[in-house]
């Protein structure tokens, strides 16, 4: 007889939550109909593992997801990305690793014949134990049940010694238990401090980066480790209007000649705008947003500068998005964070590129309205209001490991907000972690460059003169924890960069 035992529900909290757990009696329920009928009939909450180091690894995941939520399992929430050295069987490629959590009304071994199904239909042969696979789909938890059979143990027995396990599944979790059902999986760990005490117990967040474990982000034909260096993205308004150098780099030869300037000044991306999202701005259509974007994106792709180098698109238009895209941009940069076209997610999940949600309240032409410019605590507020939008484009199908998050520095925020956020970069990523710590892992890009706050702060009213400021921010930022810097001067900009990544790199030997 199949035995489940499930634990009874509780209070959240984890303290609480794994004392009253592990001191409860068990629900026991056996494989007889009236069984089936009563867990079948509930959607249970489940965690996935993924794994592939053979074929297109990437190209594995994003098939198995399709197939998973084919054949009933929704999933709600996926971890970070992570390219980790094979263990057990060593002498084979490394690994993409991740995990989801989903929901299903699938049986436990009905589940389990799903996996099996897919990773057979994926490629997956009998081989090598630990050897080389397209697709390796594991269930790490089901429910609030503990299962074991000849064929399946929930959860799996082997969590606790596989970092590259344990890295995916606490990104799946936040700092706080958001409910009976994660409060259960912590107390099923092996350890009285629940999961949080497992994953330190491996070493914790300081082994991402060493020993064979790097977090990606997934781009262009790359697995970017933004962990490395900072990146500085050169900006190209393609406007008559934006605020700082509207209307000079309308003609395609001009366009050119700016990226090839920012490019031999060391920038790693180029953002492409061909809308202006300053303060009251404007706002065209699609169709002449593309008629200005096009023509200019097709000639800088054709440049030999460009090689290695990656095109962002600032749009929050999906159309726009996607011929961008289609043309070769390889970043979807949207400052609504999906909330100005309702269909911007869901085409940029079909697009599979990384996608910057930043945070703004309003449009552009509303957004420093007195109504959007409340806060009680800008850092908390931005947190959460970035978490709610990055949990719909993930609900739309972009998982976490293809996000960025961009606070949004001059939208919607005051002088004072836009202070408090460049110095409250950690407090933003903590307030995040407590729903979400794959989302506080996600690359944060900052674009301060020239903004009107520099200049009330500096009194330098002219936009062209707030480069020193400019520095100024970035620095901050950077030693902050931004990955991503967005500036309109470069060169001066990437010696901050490199300084500051400098003293991260020394502050780090340190520990």
């Amino acid at each position: 007889m199949i035995l489940f035992k499930q634990l009874l529900p509780t209070k959240r909290g984890l303290g609480g939550a794994l004392n009253h757990f592990r001191g409860s009696s068990f629900r026991f329920f056996s494989s007889s109909p009236e069984t089936f009928v009563e867990i079948h009939s509930q959607e249970q909450e489940v965690v996935i593992a993924l794994g592939s180091n053979v074929g297109n690894r990437l190209h594995n995941f994003n098939e198995a997801l399709r197939l998973m939520k084919k054949s009933g399992i929704n999933i709600t929430r996926h971890a970070c990305l992570y390219e980790t050295a094979p263990a057990y069987v060593t002498d084979q490629p490394q690994f993409l690793n991740s995990a989801v959590r989903g929901v299903t009304k699938l049986w436990p071994h009905e589940l389990l014949g799903v996996l099996k199904k897919i990773e057979k239909d994926m490629g997956r042969a009998a081989g090598i134990r630990y050897g080389p696979r397209p697709i390796d789909l594991d269930i790490l938890f089901y429910g609030k049940f503990r299962v074991s059979s000849d064929i399946l143990t929930v959860p799996h027995e082997r969590i606790w010694e596989r970092p590259f396990v344990m890295a995916p599944l606490m990104d799946l979790l936040g700092a706080d238990v958001e409910n009976d059902t994660v409060a259960c999986w912590h107390s099923l760990s092996i350890h009285s401090g629940g999961l949080f005490e497992s994953w330190e117990k491996l070493g914790g967040d300081c082994i991402i980066g060493k020993d064979g474990m790097k977090r990606v982000l997934p781009i262009g034909n790359d697995l970017w480790d933004w962990s490395l260096k900072t990146s500085v993205m050169g900006i190209l308004n393609l406007t008559p209007d934006s605020f700082s150098d509207g209307g000079k780099f309308q003609s395609v030869e001009a366009a050119v000649s700016r990226v090839r300037l920012m490019i031999s000044e060391g920038a790693d991306m180029i953002d492409l705008g061909a809308q202006s999202t300053r303060p009251m701005a404007s706002r065209i259509s699609a169709q002449e947003e593309l008629d200005r974007l096009i023509p200019v994106l097709e000639a800088i792709l054709k440049m030999p500068e460009m090689n290695r180098k990656l095109i962002s698109v600032d749009t929050f238009y999906s159309e726009v998005a996607s011929e961008a895209v289609s043309k070769g941009a390889h970043i979807v940069n949207d400052v609504s964070g999906g909330q100005l076209d309702p269909n911007m997610t869901k085409v940029v999940a079909g697009l599979e590129v990384p996608y910057v949600a930043m945070h703004m309240r309003g449009d552009p032409a509303t957004m420093q309205s007195s109504e959007n410019l409340q806060y009680d605590d800008v850092c908390k507020q931005v947190a959460s209001e970035l978490y709610s939008r990055v949990k719909d484009a993930e609900l739309s199908g972009i998982p976490v490991w293809r996000i960025i998050i961009d606070p949004g520095l001059g939208f919607s925020k005051k002088t004072e907000h836009n202070l408090e956020l460049l110095v409250g970069l950690p407090s933003i990523r903590a307030e995040i972690a407590r729903k979400s710590l794959a989302m506080s892992h996600s690359p944060v890009l900052l674009g301060s460059s020239r903004k009107k706050f520099l200049g009330e702060t500096c009194t330098r009213p002219t936009a062209s003169e707030r480069d020193p400021a400019t520095v100024a921010s970035v620095t901050a930022g950077v030693l902050g924890g931004a990955n991503i810097v967005r500036v309109h001067n470069v060169r001066d900009n990437l010696d901050a960069v490199k300084l500051c990544d400098a003293m991260l790199k020394y502050k780090r030997s340190l520990a």
